[in-house]
């Protein structure tokens, strides 16, 4: 099975980079984050015609939103809210090989990492709390054949950022985000995937600054995007990959595709 995960920004308006990517890479699956579109407007037909026809919706107008798209039917698909906010950033999906895929977007916690005068950072630290309970609750259980991806909009480790030193007051590596993060990891028992094939000492991103007058050169970038899996599918994955050069595709988001490949039976 081959799953992606991207935060698009906007997928009608980068619709044809998105069908570009399903082309190129055929996954099974690719789930999207910050899709910005209800699901009655969503290019839903362009996608099914290119083999995706089974698909998980849910979006709202502007903001936020999520979406899997597959070439295999759900048996159940499912949207949970965080922190009693109706507002589209999580969706699951349960497969006939008995994988569950949760599909994420946290929020990104605006610009102050302090949450008594920033009500979005706030809102961050209590969705993370929320995700921590929550997986908890699950531990041990079937659940255990689950796969979490996503926008996590944390980068946790020193590596996942372009300096370790210099991020540790911004938000996305501030010391209390990524020690929440990691409680949500360990909630489960998660298995970073990303990590399993690139060593905690060496520098990898997903995303890269619209800012930057030349994203390449600088190549100042934070590992936000995340795929994780369950300890029943410990040793599964077989092959790993974040498209980096997605990021010079015309008018691109500033995120970039995270793929693996793994044995989804057993």
């Amino acid at each position: 099975m081959k799953l992606a995960t991207w935060n698009i920004n906007s997928v009608r308006l980068r619709q044809a980079q998105v069908l570009r990517l399903l082309e190129e890479e055929a996954p099974d699956v690719l789930c999207l984050q910050e899709t910005k579109v209800t699901n009655d407007l969503f290019p839903a037909e362009a996608f099914r015609a290119a083999g995706y026809v089974h698909q998980a919706l849910h979006g709202q107008k502007g903001y936020h939103g999520v979406a899997i798209l597959s070439r295999q039917p759900f048996l159940r698909i499912a949207a949970q809210q965080y922190c009693e906010k109706d507002d589209t950033r999580h969706i699951s999906v349960e497969f006939a090989n008995g994988i569950e895929l949760h599909n994420f977007y946290v929020p990104a916690g605006g610009d102050l990492p302090d949450p008594g005068v920033n009500e979005k950072f706030a809102h961050k630290l209590a969705f993370l709390r929320e995700m921590e309970v929550d997986f908890g609750r699950r531990r041990g259980k079937a659940s255990s054949r689950s796969i979490l991806v996503g926008d996590l909009n944390v980068a946790p480790l020193e590596n996942d950022v372009w300096s370790h030193t210099q991020l540790l007051d911004v938000v996305s590596h501030t010391p209390v985000e990524t020690a929440l993060l990691g409680a949500v990891q360990t909630a489960m028992q998660w298995i970073d995937i990303t990590r399993s094939f690139v060593p905690a000492s060496e520098k990898i991103y997903s995303w890269w600054s619209y800012r930057a007058q030349d994203w390449e050169a600088s190549d100042r970038g934070r590992r936000l995007d995340h795929i994780w899996f369950g300890q029943g599918l410990k040793g599964a994955a077989r092959h790993h990959a974040i498209r980096k050069d997605i990021r010079g595709w015309p008018k691109p988001s500033d995120h970039v595709p995270v793929i693996v490949e793994f044995d989804s039976d057993g």
